[in-house]
């Protein structure tokens, strides 16, 4: 740390634009890193924040553009690199951003001089691991940022974990000192436990009122490593993240390891070989700023006005077409998807534009997949694979709000591997694909599932995972208050409503953490709901044999109250194969055919009833239900609000 915090005050605020001359090239507070060619490796530290959900990234992102001068009073606004409506709404990091910054502090060598430092600030949800994981990559530090009040959660955990993996320097600070409720001694020594430090070596800061900031900045420069590459070998840059500009065409992030990139060259894309031409080359500072070049370590962005969103790949690596490298850098491994859903248009003709949204929206989210599929029920639409439960919500909301287009999606569900008992195998993404023959062996995907919670809270944690198939793995306490307990646990238990339902339990403080571990044999069935005899595919579902009734009377149940009532007697049915396992009746609408018989023969109103008998008997066997699409939104959301304004609408 260098010199006192009234020094560093008057070093670092945002009043330094006018203390400097803005044509000293480098100084803080000034564009001048923009019009230098290249900043010298040994001066430049990538670095990101790392914490859980709600620990204060954006907040002291926000801290660090005032502080080193790049956003001013007037443009600021809180949580400002949050740049999509749907993150500042929920007030969640849902895309990494990353932003270049000028600091003066001193190296480990203690001289003074300007530095550059890339913050990448990254999401803390478990749906969003790999956009941390591919942030990670592109540094060579992390601030792993810890809440005073509420001390390591799950997801804190995976993030160090994941940090360690990439052999990153670990910068510990404890955030919100300024809250009542703050223990800041007691939860330093539980990260000093934890990474193998001494407690007074956890920097404690407030990123609301800006204390101790300064002082991470210092730390930063003092401990991260600088980037290591060869400043004269063929250009390679590692593309870590893309987006789509709708006038400018494909935005390219990325960060260079060797060489440099200049802009007016033509580049080459080492995995699908294909060449552009530069057109502009630049840094994020905060916004996009052109330059006259990117050199080894730095991290900017590239443009070549291209426009197929296929060409430019997350984790692929840039080169030179002439003179290139002839190795590529090693990328990123492909995030496999863990939940499948079907999206669906309401109306039928959106099914190409849903088509180029998803193709837009995969380039600025590598973890999405999708696959056309047909539904008798619904129409056409798109079988995708998601993260989790927040992503395919998230996945959703952006297609809806960013391409104005009305969505069904079907109920999530896991990827099954089937064994037929003439040896043969299917895998199973969707309860269409179900197998027809006689089924040996179904596995389904299970999950290693870490609860952080205060100690109250065991008891309600234990009976809550072991009503969901979970298996205890071991409990470890952290602390005297706060205890961590490892389940395996199948992934489709988890994906649904578990989170919910564990918050409940533990009054908003349990924090979830999991990843993939494998697959176990599971006796799971295919519930069908059949409207009239016929199987409706839409709401059909995999389920474990024990919690088959209970789907079937749920769907049965919701149906009977969203779907109208027809001339006819409509039966409702759940079924496992052949056998009906729940039942549901919508009553026929009954006219009153008598009402114009006042007194007289009897005989004439039982020949008047039976006609109507008979009419209603010959419309059951040709008559159709129709499905109102607002009973299938409500029907396949977990939302009982949902239901309700359906059932007020019908």
């Amino acid at each position: 740390m260098v010199g006192s915090p009234a020094e560093r005050d008057v070093r670092n605020p945002l009043t330094q634009t006018t203390q400097q001359s803005a044509s000293t090239p480098g100084r803080p507070g000034t564009a001048g890193y923009a019009d230098e060619t290249f900043t010298p490796p040994e001066r430049i530290r990538n670095f990101c924040i790392i914490a859980h959900i709600d620990h204060g990234k954006s907040t002291l992102a926000d801290r660090m553009l005032q502080l080193t001068g790049v956003l001013g009073e007037r443009a600021y606004r809180a949580q400002y690199l949050d740049r999509m409506d749907i993150e500042r709404e929920r007030g969640i990091t849902i895309k990494a951003q990353n932003v270049r910054l000028p600091w003066y502090a001193a190296g480990p060598d203690g001289e003074m001089r300007d530095h550059v430092l890339h913050l990448i600030d990254t999401p803390g949800h478990v749906d969003f691991t790999y956009e941390v994981s591919r942030s990670l990559a592109a540094c060579e530090g992390a601030i792993l940022l810890v809440d005073a009040a509420q001390g390591i959660e799950a997801q804190t955990l995976a993030n160090l974990y994941l940090a360690m993996e990439h052999d990153l320097e670990i910068i510990p600070v404890l955030n919100k000192i300024d809250l009542p409720a703050a223990e800041p001694e007691r939860y330093a020594e539980e990260i000093a436990h934890l990474i193998g430090c001494e407690p007074d070596e956890v920097l404690r800061i407030s990123a609301k009122t800006g204390e101790g900031v300064p002082a991470v900045l210092d730390e930063v420069v003092r401990r991260v490593p600088a980037p290591v590459g060869d400043a004269d070998a063929p250009a390679r840059a590692m593309i870590f993240d893309s987006v789509y500009d709708t006038y400018r065409g494909v935005v390219t992030y990325i960060r260079v390891v060797d060489g440099k990139i200049t802009p007016r060259e033509r580049i080459r894309m080492m995995s699908t070989n294909a060449v552009h031409e530069l057109l502009e080359v630049g840094i994020i500072s905060p916004d996009q700023k052109p330059c006259q070049g990117l050199g080894v370590g730095e991290v900017g962005y590239l443009m070549t006005g291209v426009k197929d969103v296929r060409q430019s790949r997350v984790g692929d690596t840039v080169t030179w077409e002439r003179k290139g490298a002839i190795e590529p850098l090693g990328g990123y491994q492909d995030p496999q998807p863990m939940v499948f859903s079907g999206l669906y248009p309401i109306d039928g003709s959106d099914y190409p534009i849903l088509r180029d949204a998803l193709d837009r929206l995969r380039l600025n989210d590598a973890a999405l997949s999708y696959e056309p599929e047909t539904s008798a029920a619904l129409g056409f639409g798109f079988r995708c694979g998601f993260l989790g439960l927040l992503h395919l919500e998230i996945t959703r909301d952006r297609l809806e709000r960013e391409y104005g287009l009305d969505l069904i999606s079907t109920a999530p569900n896991t990827v099954y591997r089937v064994e037929l008992d003439d040896g043969g195998e299917v895998e199973v993404t969707n309860p269409a694909e179900w197998p027809e023959g006689k089924v040996s062996t179904i596995y389904e995907p299970i999950t290693k599932v870490s609860v952080l919670a205060p100690s109250d809270f065991v008891g309600a944690i234990m009976e809550l995972c072991q009503s969901r198939r979970g298996s205890l793995q071991g409990m470890d306490y952290l602390s005297d208050s706060r205890v961590e307990l490892r389940y395996t646990m199948p992934l489709a238990e988890i994906i649904f409503d578990f989170f919910d339902v564990l918050k409940s339990r533990t009054r908003g403080y349990a924090s979830l953490n999991y990843e993939p571990a494998g697959e176990q044999a599971a006796d799971l069935v295919k519930v069908d709901i059949l409207l009239q005899g016929e199987p409706v595919d839409a709401f059909s579902a995999i389920v474990h044999k024990d919690a088959a009734y209970a789907y079937g009377n749920s769907m049965a149940g919701k149906l009977r109250e969203l779907i109208p009532r027809q001339q006819f007697e409509v039966p409702i049915q759940a079924a496992i194969g052949s056998r009906i396992i729940a039942r549901e009746t919508i009553r026929a609408i009954r006219k009153d055919v008598l009402s114009k018989c006042y007194g007289g023969d009897i005989t004439r109103k039982r020949k008047l009833l039976e006609k109507q008998k008979e009419g209603k008997k010959r419309m059951k066997t040709i008559g159709r239900v129709d499905v109102p699409q607002e009973a299938f939104v409500a029907a396949l959301s977990t939302d009982q609000n949902a239901v309700e304004k359906s059932k007020s609408k019908k």
